[in-house]
């Protein structure tokens, strides 16, 4: 099976260019994908472009992963509603430190090898690049019109908010990025999420024009959940690589959470488990879906992959603890629990209660409620436990000694699936 055909059953390619496969099939390809720098850390919906260049690089081609120094101080508009907050040369150069290293630990950036991975910032080839030269050399190859052909722009045009000039060269300045790469690294072929079709084809158009090159591109689809929630989206916001932003076992217990539907369309996309596994395991799932086979395996999985042998122990031991019905007896047993309770580990929030005062306000207070009439519901609806007991009365009244565990935690449970840590403020 060739990597074209590869992805196309697991389900991560969508449009693909007359050619590419073929060019594949017949030598060592360079190929890149760009990185936005808009945080510090990536997040799950980067997981498939950084596994398309893991991909491209175990079939034997040569990765590059592109940040975008200079793209990321204007922002791509590719089909946003609005215009998004530039951002200051020293947060950019922050963002791109943690992204580097994050990547560093899913490709191989080491050795010898003719295909070992390389990154590039087109921060380096566009900070000595004046405005006149940029649309003297690069502008006059692409017509107005052409670009405004683009869905991204005139979904933008005909939209309320409009389309800033920064905004409208994007997808030249995007499209120069492929040029570069091409005429420097000898990069062929460039890969993205569908929503970046229109500035990758500009890319092949401004190779084909500037130089008369040929260049090539696929592209894989835009996720979306089966309930029609935003793939990666939480209660909580965004869910990280980066275990500082998204601790072990919340990232763990996301993929473990996953409809069967969503489980089974991702089993394919965010591991490299064979063809004939995949299709074993969900065979083993549908004859017992109540086991949740295909949802462990793929928590288990794309926790070791993001976070190594260590944090997937973490993931395991936790989740053994603290979703059981003896969470706290099972707690207090671990000597070494501030290891386990860490910041990095498990959803914590520091309580600013002065005591005595009542759960409704403790459970506000220390954030895991947006409100005090948020957290009276949930108590009045049955599904709060405190250190395992069932709390019944919003008025009910607590003291310093509700940190049972350790002296220094409280298990708070919220219905079945959500556990949290709030941690006695220091």
């Amino acid at each position: 099976m060739n990597l074209v055909e590869e992805l196309r059953w697991r389900g991560m390619l969508q449009d693909i260019m007359p050619g590419t496969e073929e060019l594949l099939n017949k030598e060592m390809v360079s190929g890149y994908i760009g990185f936005d720098p808009t945080s510090d850390s990536l997040h799950i919906g980067s997981l498939v472009p950084i596994l398309l260049l893991v991909h491209l690089q175990k079939a034997g081609h040569k990765p590059y992963a592109l940040v975008g120094g200079a793209t990321g101080m204007i922002g791509d508009p590719s089909f946003k509603s609005e215009e998004r907050n530039l951002l200051s040369e020293e947060t950019l150069q922050y963002n791109l430190a943690g992204i580097k290293k994050q990547l560093s630990k899913f490709l191989d950036f080491t050795g010898d090898a003719p295909n070992k991975a390389e990154m590039v910032n087109n921060y380096d080839w566009f900070k000595d690049f004046s405005f006149l030269h940029f649309i003297r050399d690069v502008g006059k190859h692409i017509t107005v019109n052409y670009m405004m052909s683009k869905d991204s722009v005139r979904k933008r045009l005909d939209g309320n908010t409009g389309m800033s000039f920064t905004e409208f060269t994007y997808q030249l300045i995007q499209g120069y990025d492929f040029y570069w790469l091409y005429q420097n690294k000898n990069c062929k072929l460039q890969m993205g999420g569908s929503d970046q079709w229109g500035n990758i084809v500009t890319g092949t158009e401004i190779i084909r024009r500037k130089a008369g090159g040929e260049a090539f591109a696929f592209t894989c689809p835009l996720l979306t959940k089966a309930d029609g929630g935003k793939f990666g989206k939480t209660e909580r916001g965004n869910v990280w690589l980066d275990p500082e932003k998204t601790p072990i076992l919340d990232f763990y217990q996301f993929w473990l959470n996953a409809s069967d539907e969503d489980a089974t369309k991702w089993i394919r996309i965010f591991t490299f488990l064979g063809k004939e596994e995949i299709e074993s395991l969900i065979e083993i799932h549908s004859n017992s879906p109540e086991k949740r086979h295909l949802q462990q395996k793929l928590a288990k999985e794309v926790t070791f992959f993001v976070h190594g042998e260590s944090g997937l122990e973490i993931a395991l031991k936790l989740t053994q603890i603290l979703y059981n019905s003896n969470a706290l007896q099972s707690a207090m047993q671990l000597e070494d629990g501030d290891n386990y309770f860490g910041k990095t580990n498990i959803s914590s929030h520091k309580s600013e209660s002065t005591f005595p005062t009542d759960i409704t306000t403790f459970l506000a207070e220390s954030g895991s409620f947006s409100s005090k009439g948020e957290a009276r519901k949930a108590i009045q609806s049955g599904s709060i436990s405190i250190n395992d007991e069932k709390i019944k009365d919003p008025t009910y009244t607590v003291d310093e000694s509700i940190y049972k565990l350790h002296h220094k935690y409280v298990i708070l449970k919220i219905g079945k699936r959500k556990v949290e840590l709030i941690r006695k403020k220091d």
